[in-house]
């Protein structure tokens, strides 16, 4: 919407506009509300689809009242799109969070969403390249209204450059409940990777605090713009590290208006089975190998077994003779064309009917494609399909190769070493599916078994955070959930906190079937203290001696304590001093400490929340087990005994990329607590 420039009382203008655009959305909203589609739709299923979509129109409408409705303004040199030459006048854009568009006059957008390509200088713009930008406002917000702006001139030579004191407030500002969105805040390094195409695969190599799980959820609210038709139809997934994570990052992509983006873990994607068990690190690192692959390959096509006899199709009174010969050369004919077994199985009793129709017009007769599918159905077609390419159970399969050692010897020779095998055997003889106590790995392993057997769908576009954690088969598995769509994979290698943890991107990507990603490093801290991730990155060249540090781009410097205690009543004190700030508190502390901790708390009358549950303005202290501290952030972190964090883990090396990723859970401040040594790769006591 084209505005008059007036520089009278700037800041009633805004609000004026603000409230104008609130108007012209409410009004939008109720335009949806009031569509009569009784006489539209011609049955009850396309009656509901279309409710369906009107009932997400109208959610997506919903006027947040703490959310500014608009957070920038541009105003143009010149008009966009229009010959300079011409001298055309410049035009004024508000950007904001979705489309508002006048209803009462000419649909003249009011507000801008931040993903048309109009919008794009407001990230990238700068003294030295203004893209035709003569003013970039930015507006401060308070409780939903506008309080303050703040105004860059990027057109005018005599302005010098300067940093934007209100972009570096909304970044630092404590946070209360789950993770927000940053669009107001997105970097040029940023913004390049959210509105990179819908074609390339993206991975991004981001430290802790570098907004590497903002730019992969708005990377996908960008492509849900620029690509929406193409992506209803195909579908897009966000994936996550476990269920704490997914309720964090829940509110991200609504509060955008994108409400119909699944997320999901890995172990929801493969639940064929019902994991009940699990396994130690050796078992699960064998299982986990990209090798299993070839194994289960093997096993499946273990099944076809070559004919002896021929088939002797009867009609009326002809009989149909195809020898064992020709029948063998139809079988290897499946097998060299490498197709899913299920898709072979599938095939071959038609080419064993196209076989008899090639006898029957050499004989005069002209069969046509009805006498072939009968053919095919022929009980005797039948009978040689299935015991020469016999229907496999992805389940049954990988039980017996569990649990039968001759069976898994015979496909895993060459492959896995005999103690490799036994390694990956189940002690127990068990009798059935249901009773078999599958581990996670397990379920990954039947979920490649499956699309051995039978094509997995796939999805328009996958993102993948905390990528760093997955073994190579469970790359292949979220691989095959994106064979012909693309993928935004986001991690750190630093935080790698399995035994299996990714040595590489390029080696991932290759086990995603994504070998020509792009890779992406972001370096630039916006959420972790100076001091903090100083502090943290003393344990870098011990656990990924090649990585970048990030270096904080914060003004505030926090706050950062090393606080030798005496016991658990200390460390409730260091928490109870916490709360005196605003904003989340997060008390993190190996698994083994938590029940110990928690009866602390209850005794001191500090009452707290589990990963996973909402904070809010009367709750703000969760209680957070070391290894499910990844991904979340908290304004202030009390870290209670580091060398109990680094003994919690299997290894040293997993052990200390676990206090890493504790030690870098705070956006303000942290104070480390502990009553014994600290670990020796975090050097002298700074306290």
């Amino acid at each position: 919407m084209s505005t008059p420039l007036s520089a009278d009382d700037p800041l009633s203008r805004e609000r004026s506009h603000l409230a104008a655009s609130r108007a012209a959305l409410r009004a939008m909203r109720e335009d949806v509300e009031s569509l009569d589609i009784r006489d539209v739709t011609a049955n009850w299923v396309n009656a509901e689809v279309l409710a369906r979509q009107i009932d997400e129109r109208i959610k997506a409408l919903a006027d947040l009242s703490d959310t500014p409705l608009f957070f920038g303004r541009l105003d143009y040199l010149h008009a966009p799109g229009a010959d300079r030459a011409e001298g055309a006048e410049g035009e004024r854009f508000y950007i904001g969070r979705r489309h508002v568009h006048d209803a009462d006059g000419d649909g003249d957008p009011m507000v801008i969403d931040w993903r048309a390509p109009v919008s794009q200088p407001f990230y990238r713009a700068s003294k030295k390249d203004p893209m035709d930008v003569a003013l970039r406002r930015r507006f401060g917000y308070t409780r939903g209204d506008i309080t303050a702006y703040e105004d860059e001139h990027l057109s005018d030579p005599g302005e010098a450059a300067r940093t934007s004191k209100l972009l570096q407030q909304e970044i630092e500002r404590p946070r209360v409940g789950p993770m927000r969105d940053i669009v107001a805040t997105i970097q040029p390094e940023q913004d390049e990777i959210v509105r990179s195409g819908l074609g390339g695969t993206v991975c991004v190599q981001g430290g802790p605090g570098t907004g590497k799980t903002a730019v992969g959820l708005h990377r996908v609210a960008y492509l849900l713009y620029a690509h929406r038709e193409r992506l209803a139809r195909t579908g897009t997934l966000v994936i996550g590290p476990n269920r704490s994570f997914l309720h964090y990052i829940e509110q991200v992509l609504p509060a955008l208006g994108e409400l119909t983006v699944r997320q999901a873990t890995v172990d929801d994607l493969v639940a064929h089975v019902e994991v009940r068990g699990t396994d130690d690190a050796a078992a699960a690192v064998v299982k986990g190998d990209a090798r299993m692959a070839e194994v289960l390959r093997r096993a499946v096509y273990a099944h076809v077994t070559m004919p002896t006899e021929p088939v002797v199709v009867v009609r009326g009174s002809r009989r149909w003779r195809v020898p064992a010969y020709e029948l063998e050369a139809i079988v290897r004919e499946l097998l060299d064309r490498d197709i899913r077994y299920g898709a072979a199985r599938e095939a071959l009793p038609q080419r064993i009917a196209h076989a008899v129709l090639v006898q029957m017009e050499r004989s005069g007769e002209a069969p046509d494609d009805r006498v072939q599918d009968a053919v095919a159905r022929n009980s005797a077609v039948k009978a040689a399909v299935k015991a020469v390419w016999p229907p496999v159970d992805p389940a049954k399969l990988v039980l017996r190769l569990l649990t039968d050692a001759d069976f898994l010897a015979r496909q895993a020779e060459g492959v896995l070493s005999e103690e490799e095998q036994k390694t990956v055997l189940w002690e127990k003889p068990v009798r059935s599916v249901k009773s078999a106590r599958w581990s996670p790995a397990d379920a990954v392993l039947v979920d490649e078994a499956t699309d051995l057997i039978g094509r997995t769908h796939s999805l328009g576009h996958v993102v993948l955070d905390e990528a760093q954690d997955l073994s190579p088969m469970q790359y292949r598995a979220v691989g095959r959930r994106c064979t012909t769509g693309s993928a935004t994979v986001l991690g750190d290698l630093a935080q790698g906190t399995t035994p299996w943890a990714t040595r590489s991107w390029e080696e991932a990507l290759g086990h995603l079937g994504k070998r020509d990603a792009v890779i992406e490093e972001l370096t630039a801290g916006f959420r972790v203290p100076t001091d903090v991730i100083t502090y943290a990155s003393r344990l870098l060249p011990h656990i990924a001696p090649g990585l970048t540090p990030v270096a904080s781009v914060r003004e505030n410097p926090g706050s950062f304590e090393v606080r030798a205690v005496a016991g658990d009543a200390d460390v409730v004190a260091a928490c109870a001093e916490a709360l005196r700030h605003e904003g989340s508190i997060g008390l993190i502390a190996a698994d083994a400490r938590v029940p110990a901790l928690a009866d602390a708390l209850a005794a001191a009358g500090l009452p707290h929340l589990a990963p996973g549950e909402e904070t809010t303005a009367e709750a703000r202290l969760t209680l957070v087990p070391a290894s499910l501290a990844k991904g979340l952030e908290y304004d202030y972190v009390v870290l209670d005994e580091p060398r109990a964090v680094v003994d919690g883990e299997p290894d040293e090396r997993t052990g200390l990329r676990r206090l890493y990723v504790a030690l870098t859970r705070a956006v303000s401040g942290l104070t480390v607590t502990h009553t014994g040594p600290l670990p020796e790769q975090l050097g002298q006591d700074v306290s």
